[in-house]
């Protein structure tokens, strides 16, 4: 995975610092599966209810913290924007914190060290591996770290209040680097890590088997640090909680503080030759809104076919069919469906102004300029719409009201995506959801172990 044009080192390379992993103690709770959960932003309401049902330690206690007045305009999935009672709800799972640590329920490793971690099917086909440890920030200006992805004010807040609050990073961010150039050692290390037996393992309700080995001599560390120092990461998940740990650095800078443990931020890297990323695309619902309305509103820009009588996947194989060959769309609600095609460039043109010809060929900008922002009006952020990651569901939760409209956009390419991100531009917000994300509450890493 080439992230930087050619012949543009980074000013410095990564730095992944083993530290002591704050861990739940199999034996003070249900079972591994039943405290863990997907990653904050993508649990869904239900999901969510799920979760706190199968065992009162579920992580999602802490990284979702219920005062509880939830958001109804929440994004993603119906997943979650930050709590409306932020402040309490971050002091109560500060609290929850601490009080699990004082009755053994989450227990600190006894060294530092950085985590194995691998995701595999039964039968061992192995989805993805990388290491877990604690990520020296940079600024995203050329730096060893590399966004492509916009974010919004909101959700950065939130995050960072709630590692202030708790003095710990709770779940992981996801980043890429390209490994088939200087990392023989940091390969030849997980090996021998991955031949132990394995620190924890739980197979979870979507067949996936998670493993947690762990690397605490110091030699191979520096092997490792070795290894990486000379690479750049592509953030793939975790945009809001890598400008979260940016932002919790300058208040703690700006408050006088010197080094510390806020000077980093718990990432899990994954070498993407080894295990190339796969993206799915990130929908939206615009309430308020009818399909027929929206399809009329649409006519001016794009080429709009009805599909009367397409059953839902009918009209997924049709949406798919068109993205083959040109930029399409499928606009649907409970009554009715319609496939756009054929954006027109000068509508395209119009609708992004001062954006490069690059940028205005994403199917993302295009959704978000000028279907939702020109033609219906809509502002793409959780106030106005809301995000999917599941086509599925985002065409059932369109199904529920006749003035709701799903929009659902084919997945952007990752060489488009890398592209992009190494000629300083960044797609929009909620545009790629990279897969298999990592599962949250295998390892935790608290300011106050160092």
């Amino acid at each position: 995975m080439q992230i930087l044009p050619s012949g543009a080192p980074p000013a410095a390379g990564l730095s992944l610092a083993p530290f002591r992993g704050l861990r739940y103690a199999q034996d003070r709770v249900t079972g591994l599966a039943e405290v863990t959960s997907p990653p904050y932003d993508v649990i869904a309401h239900d999901t969510e209810d799920h979760l706190l049902a199968s065992d009162p330690h579920n992580i999602v206690r802490l990284i979702l913290p219920r005062r509880d007045v939830h958001n109804p305009q929440a994004a993603g999935n119906g997943a979650h924007a930050e709590p409306a009672c932020a402040g309490p709800a971050y002091a109560d799972a500060a609290r929850l914190l601490r009080d699990w640590q004082d009755d053994g329920i989450l227990v600190p490793d006894p060294v530092p060290a950085l985590y194995v971690y691998e995701q595999a099917l039964p039968g061992h086909h192995v989805l993805q591996r990388g290491l877990i440890g604690a990520l020296r920030l940079a600024p995203l200006d050329g730096g060893p770290v590399l966004p492509h992805e916009d974010v919004i004010p909101g959700p950065v807040a939130g995050r960072r209040q709630l590692m202030e609050a708790t003095g710990a990073n709770l779940e992981p961010i996801f980043l890429l680097y390209d490994g088939k150039d200087g990392s023989a050692s940091t390969a030849q290390i997980t090996g021998q890590a991955m031949g132990r037996e394995p620190l924890l393992a739980i197979d979870t309700d979507d067949g996936i088997c998670h493993r947690l080995w762990g690397v605490t001599d110091p030699a191979e560390q520096a092997a490792i640090a070795a290894d990486l120092g000379s690479h750049q990461a592509l953030i793939a998940d975790g945009h809001h909680r890598y400008a979260a740990y940016l932002q919790l650095q300058a208040r703690k800078r700006a408050a006088g503080a010197g080094p510390g443990p806020w000077d980093a931020g718990l990432a899990l890297l994954v070498d993407s030759t080894a295990f190339p990323p796969r993206i799915g695309a990130i929908h939206r619902l615009v309430p308020g809104l009818r399909p027929a309305r929206a399809a009329q509103l649409a006519e001016p820009a794009f080429t709009v076919r009805a599909l009367p009588r397409a059953t839902r996947q009918q009209a997924l194989d049709a949406l798919a069919d068109a993205a083959e060959a040109n930029m399409a769309f499928l606009i649907a609600g409970r009554d009715s469906c319609y496939l756009l095609t054929d954006p027109d460039p000068g509508a395209a043109r119009d609708a992004m102004p001062g954006r490069s010809a690059r940028w205005r060929a994403l199917s993302a900008a295009v959704m978000q300029e000028l279907l939702l922002g020109r033609l219906w009006g809509v502002t793409d952020d959780d106030q106005h719409v809301e995000v999917h990651h599941d086509a599925g569901e985002a065409l059932r939760a369109a199904a529920r009201s006749a003035d709701r409209t799903a929009v659902l956009c084919p997945p952007l390419p990752a060489d488009v995506v890398r592209d992009v991100a190494a000629h300083g531009e960044r797609v929009p917000r909620k545009s790629t959801s990279f897969a298999p994300k990592p599962r949250s509450g295998m390892v935790l890493r608290s300011f106050a172990l160092g």
